[in-house]
């Protein structure tokens, strides 16, 4: 069953832990809510942080609450490049061996060793559409976009799935201008081969040597 997935473009911003957020904006302070977004119980928080790589950084980086465990750091790869920082591409909470950086706020500066990521894109739903659509959990899809004039299939997109999630794909600022729709961009799941399972790169490499799946 094909099933209308939106697509929300996640511009940089960043999750924090208590431990690093109360360095930056002092002890006892909490994050205040500004706007909810889709995925129930997140939120946009009022605070903002500056980010600092050895090249350049961002001012007015957007915290998203509430707190998490570890800090982490969600930039684009044209980001990672304006920072001078490697552009690791990972799962959201997969941090261990990123790179770090140094944060600014209003009550100090400091370096987190690790935790500044390229989100993988990834579509969230609930196990009743994950079972309509006939995917599982962190199984890696296609999905093909509706656009103008520059529709793409984007492949890798990490399903997942739990029941308090709302149905949306997310993309960074990089992929959500390649396809160019920013008028209630959406995209669909679309099976390119009889099993679930594949390897975009293996795949590649058959087309090049003359294999045809």
């Amino acid at each position: 069953m094909s099933i209308k997935i939106p697509i929300e473009t996640s511009a940089r911003h960043m999750h924090i832990c208590r431990e690093d957020f109360e360095k930056l904006f002092g002890t006892g302070s909490e994050l205040t809510f500004q706007k909810e977004l889709s995925q129930p119980g997140q939120f946009v928080a009022k605070e903002r942080v500056t980010v600092i790589g050895p090249k350049g950084q961002f001012e007015n980086i957007a915290l998203l609450g509430p707190l998490r465990p570890e800090t982490q750091v969600e930039i684009s790869l044209t980001d990672a490049r304006k920072l001078g920082i490697p552009a690791v591409i990972r799962q959201s909470g997969d941090i261990e061996g990123t790179p770090g950086c140094t944060l600014s706020g209003p009550n100090s500066t400091i370096d987190i060793s690790q935790g500044v990521i390229v989100a993988k894109r990834h579509i969230h739903m609930t196990p009743t559409q994950a079972y309509k659509m006939h995917v599982k959990d962190n199984e890696s899809v296609f999905v093909l976009t509706k656009s103008y004039e520059r529709a793409l299939i984007y492949a890798d997109v990490i399903v997942r799935v739990h029941k308090n999630f709302s149905l949306s794909m997310h993309v960074d600022t990089d992929e959500a201008n390649a396809f160019a729709n920013d008028q209630e961009p959406y995209g669909v799941i679309i099976k390119l081969f009889d099993s679930d399972t594949y390897d975009v790169s293996e795949w590649i490499d058959e087309i090049l040597s003359g294999i045809q799946r």
